[in-house]
């Protein structure tokens, strides 16, 4: 109405109040608390379960498909049988592996393993089978001796009256694995075995590993 006092004004809202600097502190310590306590979760749950692990070697057979011996020299070809497990919960790839024989500490047979991939938790069988190059007797071959077969089962091959020669077989096998799809792992895994040889037919008498 005119002349009438004019209407009070209304109140201007009050501005929130920054936050203090104990809240942000809270804020702080909580956010920090809880991202240990993932990073605690995850590495539990890496070492338990991602752990990478190396594969493991076993070896099953071994036999010699030709054998012979002319004048002292040893000519014959070796294969060998062995199986290939992957423990860990990725794929394991391998590469520059190979396969040794060895004769009084010389080598006397090679062969690479070509390039493949083990799926997680699984186990490849591999045979190996190549021809050793002619190398003679280093000393008169002993009577057989006691041996063990793969299995780790002891035969006295003293009783007979054959003599025997002994070499060494070296299975190494190198790659990765890849966990969780982004942190890569280098393992490796090696299987070495002793092999004692009739020297009159070739048979093998027994290996251990």
């Amino acid at each position: 109405m005119a002349g009438g006092a004019p209407p009070p004004a209304a109140p201007r809202p009050k501005r929130p109040r920054p936050p203090s600097g104990r809240t942000n502190l809270a804020s702080c310590v909580v956010a920090t608390v809880f991202l240990i306590f993932i990073i605690i979760v995850v590495l539990i749950v890496y070492y338990t379960v991602f752990k990478p692990q190396d594969p493991k070697i076993a070896v099953n057979a071994v036999q010699l498909p030709s054998f012979s011996v002319v004048n002292g020299t040893v000519n014959f070809t070796f294969s060998q049988y062995a199986s290939v497990r992957n423990p860990n919960r990725a794929a394991f790839s391998h590469y520059d592996s190979s396969l040794q024989l060895l004769y009084s500490g010389s080598q006397v047979g090679f062969m690479f393993i070509p390039a493949g991939e083990i799926d997680a938790g699984r186990t490849q069988y591999m045979a190996a089978t190549f021809s050793v190059q002619s190398f003679p007797l280093s000393a008169p071959a002993r009577l057989g001796p006691t041996f063990a077969n793969g299995d780790g089962v002891g035969f006295n091959y003293g009783l007979r009256v054959e003599p025997t020669l002994e070499i060494e077989s070296k299975l190494e096998m190198a790659g990765r694995v890849r966990v969780l799809h982004f942190f890569t792992h280098h393992v490796y895994a090696k299987a070495g075995c002793r092999v004692a040889i009739a020297v009159t037919d070739g048979s093998v008498l027994g290996f251990h590993c």
